[in-house]
């Protein structure tokens, strides 16, 4: 284990507020929009309606993408089951969204992965059938990533050794992407600011304010420390996902329930051999589970159950572990699916519209709707095409009466990048020649920079010029290093040990966080926020 850098109190200042300077900034104006909730509906709306002039404040409960929102399957995609349901201009939506993230605005952060569908004796799917179908869907993303195809079960070994071959009959191969969605996430929040907004994390709604019998703005508590403060606005969205209910019924106690959720659990586990593409495995006629290479480790899931508890405690359970475990090895070997291999469980919740019938059929739909007091609350919507959920918020932001919003805004770019843009390949090559003489930067610890910072790796890179110590991994046995705790508590919010752990680096998901890294950067940080 690497002996925690000493230097952390000698913080250099940062882009982001501290938290005193925020909580004033939020305090004495009106903002023409306050977000609350940070997750992905929360900050792109925020993002995009700082693109188009308006003065915005975002604040969170927890930390951004903290809760459902990092919680993902960690896909961009179009997805491939939806034709099943004939939703074939869903998919095509789908597919530019996603294009645009993996082309324009997220290069360095959305990465293309090959996926498997494996077509066995007695499986729900014919060969022929998959094979149409994957045809259909590379030609509705018009075959940038390559033309859907069926190839043979010998390909598919020799690129994922891991999957079972008794009974393969052959694979239907496409194309998508991945992504880390809690660094999309911060990147994302980060480019608000950028445009404009003001944001707190770990900041608790208590109540709402009024005027006139109209929503117009919240009081907060500091989560961190206590503090007391108000935020007043001209427009209040409520975009705090599982929670939507929760702050309706702070407008008017008389709000009927909008929403209903569905968890989706997963399992991460360490691999034992290469996985070159991804499998995209047939449950039934309808259901699919997912086996996906993810940081070095291999992602297993997804559940989609109906959820009626508390949203603060979705987890995954031994029975979701199970039901996940048991799912994979319909085309996975025993081996490769051993419980000790297991480094990360986790669970998120989808919001749902209201409505009686299974989760697993109900539409994945973004609903926007005007409450009593004028609040809006907005719910639903994925990754894959967030950006496109803040522009149709905007829209309706737009139509609200009294508020004078729509003669505020101003035309704003249709594709913006998130800052860090650029080749994470060109990156990573920089990183490994432009340093120091009798400095070197190991090429695992280069390439896992690029690919979660872009550009930005090169102020990490200059803070380890900077003070040597924060060069060291954070755990010998993974990527991170100390500089990305430095730069965490600088520049992207981040307050608690979860918050570096979980969300800025990749240390939770390889099962690194270990009591004594936990203490180290709860020490850490302790000292760089002083």
């Amino acid at each position: 284990m690497a002996t925690i850098p000493t230097l952390g109190a000698e913080r250099t200042p940062g882009r982001t507020a501290s938290r005193a300077e925020a909580r004033e900034l939020l305090g004495k104006a009106t903002y023409d929009l306050l977000v609350i909730g940070g997750g992905i509906l929360g900050t792109a709306t925020a993002w995009t309606a700082a693109q188009a002039g308006l003065k915005v404040a975002m604040v969170d409960a927890g930390d951004f993408a903290g809760a459902t929102s990092s919680a993902s399957s960690k896909l961009v995609h179009g997805g491939l089951r939806y034709l099943q349901t004939g939703a074939v201009k869903l998919v095509a939506e789908n597919h530019k969204e996603r294009r645009a993230l993996a082309t324009d605005v997220a290069p360095h952060l959305v990465n293309p992965l090959t996926f498997f569908v494996p077509v066995y004796k007695g499986g729900p799917h014919s060969a022929p059938k998959l094979g149409a179908g994957v045809f259909l869907y590379s030609a509705l993303s018009a075959f940038r990533d390559g033309m859907g195809r069926v190839s043979t079960a010998a390909h598919a070994a020799q690129q994922v050794p891991a999957l079972r071959t008794e009974g393969l009959r052959s694979v239907a191969v496409y194309g998508d992407h991945q992504m880390n969605d809690s660094r999309v996430a911060v990147m994302t929040v980060r480019a608000a600011v950028e445009a404009g907004a003001v944001v707190l994390n770990h900041a608790e709604v208590t109540g709402l304010r009024f005027t006139g019998g109209r929503v117009s703005g919240a009081e907060l508590r500091d989560r961190l420390d206590g503090t007391e403060f108000g935020v007043s606005a001209r427009l209040v969205l409520n975009a705090t996902g599982p929670w939507v209910d929760h702050l309706r019924r702070m407008e008017d106690a008389g709000a009927a329930p909008s929403i209903r959720l569905s968890k989706g659990a997963h399992v991460v586990v360490k691999r034992r051999t290469p996985w070159r593409a991804a499998l995209t495995i047939p449950i039934d006629k309808y259901r699919v589970s997912f086996a996906i290479p993810w940081e070095d480790h291999v992602l297993l899931g997804t559940t989609d159950e109906e959820y009626t508890g508390d949203p603060m405690d979705v987890r995954a359970t031994e029975a979701d572990v199970d039901q996940i475990l048991d799912e994979a090895g319909h085309a996975i070997r025993d081996e490769h699916l051993d419980r000790d291999l297991i480094t990360y469980t986790f669970a998120g919740l989808r919001v749902l519209p209201g409505g009686p019938g299974d989760t697993a059929a109900a539409k994945r739909e973004t609903v926007v709707t005007e409450g009593r007091g004028g609040m809006l609350s907005v719910a639903g919507g994925k990754w894959t095409t967030y950006r496109h959920i803040g522009r149709t918020v905007l829209e309706k932001l737009k139509g609200v009466p009294g508020t004078g919003l729509a003669e505020d805004m101003s035309p704003f770019p249709a594709t913006v990048p998130l800052p860090g843009v650029g080749a994470p390949n060109a990156v990573a090559h920089r990183l490994l020649v432009d340093r120091e003489p009798g400095s070197r930067m190991e090429p695992l610890v280069a390439k896992h920079l690029a690919g979660h910072y872009g550009t930005l790796s090169f102020d990490i890179a200059r803070l380890i010029a900077d003070d040597p110590a924060l060069g060291d991994p954070i755990h010998e046995d993974g990527p991170d290093v100390w500089a990305q705790v430095a730069y965490a508590a600088d520049n992207e919010w981040a307050y608690t040990v979860d918050d570096v752990l979980r969300r800025r680096t990749t240390m939770t998901v390889r099962g690194l966080d270990t009591p004594e890294v936990r203490q180290q950067v709860e020490s850490f940080l302790a000292k760089r926020q002083k």
